[in-house]
C-alpha cells in the first residue's frame, strides 16, 4: 500500500492506494483542513484513523509514502510561511516503520502528474504547437504561487522545481506600477506571489477601492479571496470583477514570463484550485492576450501549448506515481 498527499496551506488531501499490477487503485481518500492540527504528525494519525474506520491501534500497511507539499524541500524538511507547522519526515518514517517517506514540492508533484492525468483533466486555452521534448512548465496559484519545470533529459521527462513566486513583482502598465507602489508602502518585499495567489485578490481589492468592505474581510472565518473571486464571475460586484480581472490579467503576465524564462515550448500547464474556480473568465482571453505580452517573442508566446489542469488531486497522484516508482527500484 502507498500513501500520498498534497499538504497544502488551507487543507491537505490524503489518500491510500493499491498496487494492482502495472497500475495503482485509490482505496481512500479524505480532505483535511490543515490548520485543525497542532503537528503535522497529528493530521496524519488522524487520517489513518479516518481509513481505518477509527481503528485507531490498528496501521495499515504502508510500502512507500510520498508527499507533496508547498514551500522548499531541504534534506527531508519543508520551508513555507503557508504552512502553520514544520513538515519532518524523520518522525513520520520512524512512527510509520518506512525506510523514507518522501517529500517533493506540490509543483513538482504536479509536474509528475502529467502523464498520468486523462485528456478529461486538462482544459486547452491554447491549443498551440508543441515542439517535441522541450521542456514544459507548470505554474499554480493558490495559498501561495509555485512553478516548477520539466526538461528531456534524452530518454524521459525530469523535473526540477522553481521559485519564481518569491521574485520580485515586474509591474506592465502605470496601473500596475501603482498597485506596486501602493503595496510597497506595506510589504518590505513585493514578490509575484504577494499578488498573484489568494491574498492577492484583497489586496488588489483594497488598492482599487479601499472603503468599500465585504463581510468576509473582517470575518475571521471569512475567505475574502473565494468572496472576491464569486462577486466577480458574477459581476454582482463592479470592484470585484475589476479585481478578478487585473489578477487575472497579472497572472498571465507572471506565465507569460516564466515561459519565456524556461522556453517551454512543449507547453504552459496552469495548475491550481483557483485556476479550475475563475475557469469562466480565465478561458475568456485576457489571460493569454497577457500571456503573449507585447515584447519581441509575443508571436513565439503564441505557438505554446497552454492548459489548465482541471484535476485537483494531480499533485497527490503525481507524490503517489513517486512513491510507486520508489518501491519498484527496490525490489529490481
Amino acid at each position: 500500500m502507498i500513501l500520498a498527499g498534497d499538504v497544502g496551506g488551507t487543507k491537505c488531501n490524503l489518500a491510500l492506494f493499491s498496487r494492482e499490477g502495472n497500475a495503482l487503485r485509490r482505496i481512500f481518500q479524505c480532505r483535511l483542513a490543515t490548520r485543525d492540527y497542532p503537528s503535522f504528525e497529528d493530521l496524519i494519525a488522524n487520517f489513518l484513523q479516518q481509513a481505518t474506520n477509527g481503528a485507531s491501534s490498528v496501521t495499515p500497511a504502508i510500502q512507500a509514502a510520498a508527499l507533496a507539499v508547498a514551500g522548499m524541500i531541504t534534506e527531508g524538511r519543508h520551508h513555507s510561511e503557508n504552512l502553520p507547522w514544520i513538515v519532518d519526515v524523520a518522525p513520520l518514517a520512524e512512527k510509520m516503520k518506512l525506510k523514507s517517506v518522501e517529500l517533493l514540492n506540490d509543483l513538482m508533484a504536479t509536474a509528475l502528474s502529467l502523464e498520468h492525468l486523462s485528456a478529461n483533466d486538462l482544459i486547452t486555452l491554447n491549443a498551440g504547437d508543441a515542439v517535441a521534448h522541450a521542456t514544459r512548465a507548470v505554474i499554480a496559484a493558490g495559498t501561495g504561487l509555485g512553478e516548477a519545470i520539466l526538461f528531456w533529459d534524452g530518454k524521459q521527462y525530469q523535473v526540477a522545481p522553481a521559485e519564481g513566486g518569491h521574485a520580485d513583482f515586474a509591474p506592465r502598465t502605470d496601473q500596475q506600477i501603482r498597485l506596486f507602489q501602493h503595496l510597497k508602502r506595506a510589504l518590505p518585499h513585493v514578490s509575484n506571489e504577494e499578488i498573484v495567489s489568494g491574498r492577492g485578490f484583497r489586496r488588489i481589492h483594497e488598492f482599487l477601492n479601499p472603503s468599500l468592505r465585504h463581510e468576509a474581510f473582517d470575518s475571521a472565518g471569512g475567505n475574502a479571496a473565494g468572496d472576491i473571486a464569486q462577486r466577480g464571475l458574477v459581476k454582482s460586484c463592479e470592484v470585484c470583477a475589476e479585481t478578478l480581472a487585473l489578477w487575472i490579467e497579472l497572472y498571465g503576465a507572471l506565465t507569460g514570463n516564466f515561459a519565456l524564462q524556461t522556453m517551454a515550448l512543449g507547453g504552459v500547464y496552469v495548475a491550481g484550485g483557483i485556476a479550475v474556480k475563475i475557469l469562466p473568465t480565465l478561458a475568456e482571453g485576457n489571460f493569454f492576450r497577457a500571456f503573449c505580452g507585447t515584447g519581441k517573442l509575443s508571436a513565439m508566446l503564441e505557438r505554446v501549448p497552454l492548459f489548465v489542469v482541471n484535476n485537483e488531486d494531480a499533485p497527490m497522484l503525481g507524490a503517489a506515481h513517486q512513491a510507486w516508482r520508489r518501491v519498484v527500484r527496490a525490489e529490481s
